[in-house]
C-alpha cells in the first residue's frame, strides 16, 4: 500500500502491525523511515528506529534509517556516524550513499559529499533520484534542502557544535583559507 501511494491506509496497517508486534524490528524500521521520509513524528520514529538498530545493530537499512532521522533532527555530526556505518554496510546502496553525501554538506565536508553523490550515481539509482543527485553535485544542498522539514533538519543541534576543548578540522573545505593580513 505504501508503494502504491496509499499512505494513509499503509500507516494505518503499519500501526496494527505494531500493536500486535511492537518489538518487530522490520516493522519499527519501516514506519519510522516512511516518517522520516514524510517529516512527521520525527521524535517518535527516532525512538522508534533506535529499538529496531538495537535489536538489528548490522543491517545497513536500519542503521540508515537512524543516520537519516538523526539528520532530518538537525543532529548532522551524529547522523555522520551512522550512515557511515551504514555505507560499510551497505555499501551498494545508492540511497544510503545518496544520504551520507547529505550529511557531509551539511558538516561543511564538501568533497566527500560530492563523492557520496558521484557514487550514488554510479550505483543505479531509481530514475527519481537521478536529477536530484545531480543537483547536488553541481550546486550543493540549498540552505532549505540542508534544513530538512519545518526548517529544522539541519540545524546543528548542541551536540553537532564543536566544543572549545575539541580540535577544529579544517582540511574538509572546498576552498583555501583566506589570507588574513
Amino acid at each position: 500500500l505504501e508503494r502504491s501511494k496509499q499512505w494513509v491506509r499503509a500507516e494505518e496497517d503499519f500501526l496494527a502491525a505494531l500493536e500486535l508486534r511492537p518489538d518487530q524490528p522490520y516493522i519499527l524500521n519501516y514506519l519510522g523511515y516512511s516518517w522520516v521520509d514524510r517529516g512527521v513524528n520525527l521524535e517518535r520514529a527516532r525512538k522508534m528506529i533506535e529499538r529496531a538498530v538495537a535489536q538489528r545493530p548490522d543491517d545497513g537499512y536500519i542503521v540508515d534509517s537512524l543516520g537519516w532521522v538523526l539528520y532530518r533532527l538537525g543532529h548532522s555530526r551524529r547522523a555522520v556516524e551512522q550512515l557511515e556505518r551504514a555505507v560499510e554496510l551497505r555499501p551498494q546502496d545508492p540511497t544510503i550513499n545518496d544520504h551520507l553525501g547529505d550529511a557531509y554538506w551539511t558538516v561543511g565536508r564538501r568533497i566527500e559529499a560530492r563523492f557520496q553523490w558521484r557514487r550514488a550515481l554510479s550505483l543505479d539509482p531509481e530514475p527519481e533520484q537521478i536529477a536530484a543527485i545531480r543537483e547536488k553535485m553541481a550546486d550543493g544542498l540549498s540552505a532549505a534542502e540542508a534544513s530538512g522539514p519545518g526548517g529544522e533538519g539541519g540545524t546543528p543541534s548542541r551536540d553537532d557544535l564543536p566544543r572549545d576543548d575539541s580540535p577544529r578540522d579544517d582540511s574538509h573545505r572546498d576552498e583555501p583559507p583566506r589570507d588574513e593580513r
